[in-house]
């Protein structure tokens, strides 16, 4: 009898410790998890360092769809340049993302330290030096990326969908590389053969035809031209600060812009 109750408790333990223990949430091959802006998901790196300036409200109606082709049974997706005027936005004069905390949060297991900039592609050391260099965010649309969560002292990558609201810290190329609500690291979406099934609560503006795929520019982005959705305010903000440099702006001309990217 012994024997099978510590049997039950080791196949509970490891049950409840793999990263994939959360069956009815994480994705399975050719899946994405949808993720609401402010739920930290599964297995998340550290606790939320978005601020209320991320829980502005979204128009309602989301910004005009780049052209492109639109997500079907070859599983494309629109994508567009991480420098478009109006991809992001935010809240001017405040960032989305308390940058210091998420960095005393991620610093302060050295598990965590070495998984994030493993995939960030930097030395331990560096991942501080790494994170001030981003800059803080909100997304302005439904957004593919690849996720990665932490448990049992190991990363853990998965698909996923990010609401548009979404905080996010973004490189100098425009790409999301940091989801404040929970501290994973993202990377570009891992390009699929089709479209994928979807696993995890749809809000309800949600439309497959709306997902986006951030494209990094080819040269460094100086500055970041955010909308305030609250407002409607157009704003500059230079790349890596938090807010304290913004400036007004006039609206841009256009929509954000650019092709299909095939697989993602």
């Amino acid at each position: 009898m012994a024997v099978a109750v510590l049997a039950a408790v080791l196949v509970l333990t490891v049950f409840l410790t793999r990263p994939g223990h959360d069956e009815d949430i994480l994705p399975g091959p050719g899946e994405v998890l949808l993720q609401p802006a402010a739920a930290p998901g599964p297995s998340p790196f550290t606790e939320s360092t978005a601020t209320s300036a991320a829980a502005a409200p979204t128009p309602t109606a989301p910004p005009a769809a780049p052209p492109g082709t639109p997500p079907g049974g070859t599983g494309t997706v629109r994508s567009v340049q991480g420098s478009a005027p109006g991809l992001y936005g935010g809240t001017r004069s405040t960032a989305s993302c308390d940058v210091a905390r998420q960095i005393g949060l991620l610093t302060g297991d050295r598990a965590k330290t070495t998984a994030f900039g493993d995939l960030a592609g930097v030395d331990d050391a560096a991942v501080p030096g790494y994170l001030r260099a981003l800059t803080p965010v909100a997304l302005r649309r439904d957004t593919r990326v690849t996720n990665h969560g932490f448990t049992g002292g190991e990363a853990f990558a998965y698909q996923s969908v990010l609401q548009a609201g979404t905080a996010v810290l973004v490189d100098a190329h425009g790409l999301p590389r940091v989801r404040c609500a929970c501290g994973n690291p993202l990377t570009p979406p891992v390009a699929l053969k089709k479209a994928p099934a979807t696993t995890g609560e749809a809000w309800p503006a949600y439309r497959p035809s709306d997902v986006v795929v951030v494209q990094q520019t080819s040269a460094m982005v100086d500055t970041f031209v955010l909308l305030d959705p609250a407002t409607g305010h157009w704003f500059a903000r230079p790349r890596g600060t938090t807010g304290a440099s913004d400036r007004p702006t006039s609206e841009p001309n256009g929509t954000p812009g650019g092709g299909a990217a095939p697989g993602a």
